[in-house]
């Protein structure tokens, strides 16, 4: 019996002892290695602010303030924290809402993983400085309510809304990109050099504890503030814009549709980003307002978002007969002193492709003074037929290898999102449009190529980089926007690095003579500058739905160059209408500071002139063309060229190529 007791006895204390160690194994793992009931009570007692820093302020090329921060009062709430029975009556009053704006702002999409109930959200944006100050004093009230201080953009000239770009709020996608770094809630650059640095815009953001009370009241800071964390500013830019220069050239180009591209050459950084139409950048700001002015511009027919310095894609004209002249001299096609007698056009297989009148062309210098269409034809079939009439393949591959070397069809690897290449076509191209079984191609097919038509598209930001590395006598830096960081540190190495062609640089001087001759007694006569020189070439692009587009590029002066600009203008006519004296204005105003008297009228026609009514009639024709093409087989007539008058034109932004007209 008392064998049998006392193995009762143990195996009692066995079981005290395993529940003993059950017992502080679980204490264990309560106290020392799971954390979750601690964070659910610091949850109902601490709070988590963040803490947002200021973005970096972005200056213009001379330090003047263009882009800054405003403070502005966030209301937040805690879906969760909500008290039951809390005066919503109270709080609508001294928010000016109220009971069904009250319940619709709460209301949000849970499912979606946007939002969450532990998580604060907005409640109301912007609220008044008069608002916050009256909300504060009762905010104790409203459990799961609190301010956020937060700082949203403003514009001091409002303008340069593509270049500035603007900030949003970070979407799903943002924060599973960079979780670390985002949170609901959370702005980010959603375009322009807000996008490009947003690394260094946006700062650091901090934080604070605050303890609370039973009630969700804050009550003091947590451990004596120990666990807080201060937010670091962002960094400050500065640009390489001269914002009164783009200040003017916005104004210049107002109620037309096409841009504006100036450069320093010197060093590649931009001095203008002009894209009209456009919009003032204080309306993109964080506000309740935001919502309904996006949605209208997102919808308008003009497409102000639509940057047209690097996203559209347009003929060159005429101004891209400054690479023929190159090209040919370098490869020994083309004689300096080589002369044609132009006779109204450039006759081919019994038919005339005309070139307007002009003065008798000599040499090289007239040719591009007067812009002879008659001498180009000749001159691009002469490099595309230099290893024989029947292999063109190889010569116009030979001018794609010089085009790439200026840029051209390709991007340019601006500081800026969205840079489109271009096109310059090559041998394979035409070899998908021209089949070998239906004949092929040959220099003749694409003679348009060679005064700036066809198939050929550039961007602005190229047309402009191919002037200054005219300007530099053959050399050229990838343009940038950004000069400086206050912080301190250089600019991305990339732009520091130039990229030098491999023609002869007494080529150059040849072809900067002609462009100086086409302001003095060619066909850019009209944009000439007292006591400057201005280097420039007049281009007039083909619009088959309506009246031609304005093309021109120039550097100045012609020595030592200071600036290199391109203008582009749909719908306006010829180079010498519109887009030469626009680029004038601005070359003027940048290196004189201002605008002469005696040049303020051609200033007022220039901001008065009004080609918006062509614009969309532009679109309604293209619109009709479409739907008409869309009830008629195809036909495939031979390759044609389209002619011009007065000065060489090529298809706009939404003009033929020789595919389609080759179809029609």
């Amino acid at each position: 019996m008392v064998d049998i007791f006392r193995e009762r006895q143990r195996t009692i204390q066995l079981v005290i002892v395993a529940c003993a160690a059950a017992l502080l194994v679980k204490a264990a793992q309560l106290q020392l290695f799971d954390d979750s009931f601690r964070r659910r009570a610091d949850a109902t007692t601490i709070e988590k602010m963040t803490i947002y820093p200021p973005r970096g302020l972005v200056f213009d090329r001379n330090e003047r303030l263009i882009v800054n921060n405003n403070a502005m009062y966030d209301l937040m709430v805690t879906y969760n924290q909500i008290r039951p029975g809390m005066d919503t009556a109270k709080l609508c009053g001294l928010l000016n809402i109220d009971q069904k704006q009250f319940v619709d702002f709460l209301k949000k999409d849970w499912k979606s993983g946007k939002f969450s109930r532990s998580v604060p959200f907005v409640f109301m944006k912007k609220l008044s400085t008069e608002t916050y100050a009256r909300l504060q004093e009762c905010l104790y009230q409203f459990p799961g309510f609190f301010v956020q201080v937060r700082n949203i953009r403003g514009y001091p000239y409002s303008v340069g809304a593509h270049v500035l770009g603007y900030i949003n709020e970070v979407d799903p996608r943002d924060i599973e990109q960079n979780p670390k770094v985002y949170a609901s809630g959370d702005y980010i650059g959603a375009g322009g050099l807000e996008s490009q640095y947003e690394d260094r815009l946006r700062g650091k953001k901090g934080c604070t504890f605050l303890l609370k009370d039973n009630l969700g009241r804050i009550v003091g800071n947590y451990q004596n503030g120990t666990l807080d964390s201060l937010p670091e500013s962002g960094d400050d830019l500065i640009s390489s814009i001269d914002i009164e220069l783009q200040e003017l050239g916005e104004r210049l180009m107002q109620n037309k549709t096409g841009s504006v591209v100036a450069i320093e050459p010197s060093t590649g950084e931009i001095l203008a980003m002009v894209s009209a139409p456009t919009y003032d950048p204080n309306d993109l700001t964080m506000t309740q307002d935001r919502g309904p002015v996006f949605s209208r511009l997102l919808t308008d027919p003009l497409k102000p978002f639509f940057d047209r310095t690097v996203m559209a894609k347009y003929p060159p004209g005429s101004i891209f007969k400054t690479l023929v002249t190159l090209v040919g001299l370098q490869e020994g096609t083309l004689s300096p002193n080589y002369g044609v007698s132009c006779n109204g056009g450039y006759f081919y297989a019994g038919r005339l492709y005309k070139c307007h009148r002009h003065s008798q062309v000599s040499n090289v210098v007239d040719a591009l003074a007067y812009s002879c269409n008659t001498y180009y034809f000749s001159e691009f079939r002469n490099v595309v037929d230099k290893f024989g009439f029947s292999t063109p393949q190889a010569g116009l591959d030979l001018m794609g290898k010089y085009a790439a070397e200026f840029g051209l069809g390709q991007q340019l690897g601006v500081d800026y999102p969205n840079e489109n290449a271009g096109n310059m076509p090559d041998s394979k191209y035409y070899n998908k449009i021209y089949p070998a079984r239906l004949g092929g191609w040959r220099s003749p097919t694409i003679m348009s190529v060679g005064i700036g038509q066809g198939e050929l598209q550039l961007t602005t930001l190229q047309m402009a980089n191919l002037a200054a590395c005219i300007a530099n006598r053959g050399t050229w830096y990838s343009p940038h926007l950004a000069k400086a960081f206050k912080t301190g540190g250089p600019i991305p190495i990339e732009f520091r690095k130039p990229h030098k062609t491999s023609i002869n640089s007494q080529y150059f001087e040849m072809v900067v003579e002609g462009m100086a001759e086409c302001v003095n007694r060619g066909t850019a006569r009209a944009c000439a500058i007292p006591g400057i020189q201005v280097c420039g070439k007049t281009g007039t692009s083909q619009n088959p739905q309506g009246e031609d587009h304005s093309v021109f590029f120039a550097f100045a002066p012609k020595d030592n160059p200071k600036i290199a600009i391109a203008v582009y203008v749909e719908n306006a006519g010829w180079g010498s209408t519109y887009a030469a004296p626009i680029a004038s204005l601005m070359i003027e105003k940048y290196l004189k500071d201002s605008i002469s008297t005696e040049r303020l009228p051609m200033q007022e026609r220039m901001e008065k002139g009004n080609l918006i009514d062509e614009y969309l009639a532009n679109i309604r024709r293209a619109a009709a063309r479409i739907e008409k093409s869309t009830k008629k087989p195809d036909n495939l007539p031979s390759p044609d060229v389209p002619t011009d008058e007065p000065e060489p034109k090529s298809p706009g932004v939404t003009s033929t190529t020789s595919t389609e007209r080759r179809k029609r």
